[in-house]
């Protein structure tokens, strides 16, 4: 995109959750990944990008020292500020996006867990997100999938219907900000951001996402993780 027409675009990294799939008292957002953290990555991933004005970092309130000094330690500059997320991950990113410059135009959300993604994603989502005020990649699923009752299968679903969904999701921040506050105040249980933004009747674009955009949840995955990087 050319330089005068480019928006201000703050990133908002939920980091909050409890890592609960990964083990008792682990931290995976704190875990190695060829000798550099999962949130050090995903960090580095927005700091590198020229399109990314600023990085809002939203974590537990035992975190916040933490997070700042590995911000420090690999020089990621663009984070303005590291705020105590909520007790949901609605309350958690809205917090994050309030945080955001005034000058913000376009707010990325993205799984402080998918320290792969790589900066073609985040241009492309951005600028699809310019296009059409809301944008998320999503790959197909490339499994079979069934519908399931009472233990049985009981139909299928066309793959060519449905996809995986990934993060960074773009949204203008008008957009993202309503949508959030909705959910909150109707306590809905939603399960990304895009579902909030769907809610108030507005249509995301589809972006192209990428299989390697991975999301770290168990032990298998930093392995998986280590992989996919010696492929690049």
């Amino acid at each position: 995109m050319k330089k005068k027409e480019k928006p201000f675009v703050s990133a908002v990294i939920p980091a909050a959750g409890s890592s609960s799939r990964m083990g008792e008292d682990i931290n995976k957002l704190l875990l190695l990944i060829d000798d550099i953290p999962v949130l050090a990555r995903t960090l580095l991933s927005f700091q590198n990008n020229e399109n990314i004005d600023e990085i809002i970092v939203v974590c537990r309130e035992c975190d916040i020292l933490g997070y700042a000094e590995l911000c420090k330690s690999f020089s990621i500059s663009k984070v303005s500020q590291i705020v105590r997320g909520g007790q949901t991950r609605t309350e958690s990113v809205l917090c994050g996006v309030k945080a955001c410059s005034d000058k913000s135009e376009f707010i990325a959300i993205h799984d402080a867990a998918r320290p792969l993604v790589s900066q073609d994603i985040i241009t492309n989502v951005i600028n699809d997100a310019i296009n059409y005020g809301a944008a998320a990649p999503l790959v197909p699923c490339k499994d079979s999938i069934k519908r399931i009752e009472n233990g049985f299968i009981i139909g299928d679903i066309k793959r060519d219907s449905i996809a995986a969904v990934q993060t960074p999701q773009i949204f203008k921040s008008d957009i993202i900000k309503k949508a959030l506050e909705n959910a909150k105040d109707k306590n809905l249980s939603l399960t990304d951001d895009c579902a909030a933004v769907e809610y108030l009747g507005v249509s995301v674009y589809v972006s192209r996402g990428d299989y390697k955009n991975i999301k770290i949840t168990t032990p298998e995955d930093i392995e998986l993780a280590q992989t996919l990087l010696k492929e690049v």
